[in-house]
């Protein structure tokens, strides 16, 4: 008998199912979100360098969550797509290589934090503080990364099959026992000493491995759409994997160039001056709260766009794609609004020094503009993600966060450097241009001939 959630992927109302999807994700999202200003905040307030070790981490943490998700929207795709063709036994095969998948890319992870942390962090300082902070940290968090792979390897799974509820939590559970862990050990409390960033990298660790464990028992402990079978390990099914990849290696390319494109960008703005390299590291702290709930969104839209693709009803594909867009220009225009009105308390709630006020209310208010720009690009990559398209993703990520805004900041920043911040909008603006064209050939070729659905 068909899983009620999955079946009401084809039947169900199509905009009350995809918030029904979403919500959930969004919710943790959006405490994902403060959760990580939370983190900073703590060890802000144990000392400088300890912050700026972490900062200097981040876009490895960005790298090592990309290959998580990258790989894991590859699973959500084919196992979404498989189902709504009726085929199960590909869609078990995708959910049990995920697990394997998993486990693979955290023995990468690992093996590079254990033999190339210091190094790593060593390019960026000179400070031995920092240094051996940024070590302890970087090496802490990619060792025992096997939690954040294995738990977003399931959550993906299980959204594919319309799962919003458990996804949800175990991003909450993980959330709730970083931030109540961060200040016993960056701080110390009781037999648990002061460890500075360490401490923050080892509440990180142990919240990601609790969730992994949540995770874990949902999998083999509830009845959902797709089942487990370790009998797929005797004889891999490297076209099961190659499938995967198709969308997830793009996918993973997608999530992970945004750590390249930090690091290009705080390069460009240290020429300028700190304070400028302030404002960027405040914004993206910032813009979390805007950018998580439509990635909430995507997670919720996807599984319904690509059982429908599969399934051959090219209504119900176009309308998760016109309220997808639809609720994600609204979520964006809200934000946008915020960053124009409010640009100068949200920058206060990191203690603005009056510099990066003058410098930062700007650059708030011209960096929001992209902001619907990017509502319409991202449901349009996620529509190329949902019906197996991941490489048209890949390259309107790649022109958006690399190929336009790194040139378009490094020459506006030698004409004048209030100037660098319309970068953004700039590169908004033509990787959508780029994604409606991809779109318009997508449709003519793969959609139309669909069939109209009931």
């Amino acid at each position: 008998m068909e899983d009620k959630r999955l079946t009401r992927m084809g039947t169900a109302p199509v905009f009350g199912l995809m918030m029904k999807m979403s919500l959930p994700t969004m919710f943790s999202m959006i405490v994902q979100a403060l959760y990580n200003i939370v983190d900073s905040m703590f060890v802000s307030y144990y000392d400088k360098t300890a912050l700026t070790a972490v900062s200097l981490v981040f876009p490895m943490q960005l790298l090592m969550i990309g290959t998580a998700v990258g790989t894991s929207i590859g699973v959500n795709s084919l196992i979404a797509r498989r189902l709504g063709e009726g085929k199960k036994d590909e869609a078990d095969k995708a959910a049990t290589y995920s697990l394997l998948l998993s486990v693979i890319t955290w023995i990468v992870f690992a093996i590079v934090g254990v033999l190339f942390s210091h190094a790593i962090i060593g390019a960026y300082t000179d400070n031995p503080r920092v240094l051996s902070s940024g070590t302890e940290y970087l090496s802490c968090i990619y060792l025992f990364s096997i939690g954040v792979f294995v738990e977003v390897g399931i959550e993906k799974t299980l959204q594919a099959t319309g799962n919003m509820m458990f996804p949800m939590l175990f991003q909450l559970c993980g959330a709730v026992i970083n931030t109540i862990l961060d200040p016993i050990f960056i701080f110390g409390l009781g037999p648990v000493p002061s460890m500075g960033a360490l401490g923050a990298g080892i509440a990180t660790v142990i919240g990601q491995i609790a969730s992994m464990i949540f995770a874990l028992i949902v999998l083999f402990k509830k009845r959902n759409a797709v089942t487990i079978r370790f009998r797929y390990f005797r004889h891999i099914d490297f076209q099961v994997i190659k499938n995967i990849y198709a969308v997830g290696f793009p996918s993973i390319i997608m999530q992970s160039i945004s750590s390249v494109m930090l690091l290009s960008l705080n390069g460009i703005l240290a020429g300028i001056s700190e304070t400028y390299v302030d404002v960027l590291g405040v914004y993206f702290k910032l813009q979390s709260f805007v950018f998580m709930p439509v990635f909430g969104l995507t997670h919720g839209v996807m599984p319904i766009m690509g059982y429908n693709y599969g399934a051959r009803n090219k209504k119900r594909l176009l309308q998760a794609l016109k309220y997808g867009i639809f609720v994600a220009v609204a979520i964006m225009t809200a934000g946008m609004l915020a960053f124009q009105f409010l640009s100068e308390p949200l920058l206060n709630i990191f203690n603005a020094y009056p510099q990066m006020l003058e410098v930062g209310v700007p650059a708030l208010r011209i960096i929001s503009l992209c902001f619907v720009l990017a509502a319409v690009g991202i449901m349009f990559s996620t529509l190329f993600q949902a019906v197996g398209k991941g490489l048209r993703s890949m390259l309107t990520s790649l022109l958006r966060q690399l190929g336009v805004i790194v040139p378009a900041a490094f020459l506006l920043s030698r004409i004048s450097p209030s100037l660098v911040w319309w970068s953004f909008p700039i590169a908004e603006g033509a990787a959508m241009i780029i994604a409606l064209i991809f779109f318009i050939t997508l449709y003519r070729k793969n959609i139309k001939p669909l069939d109209s659905g009931g």
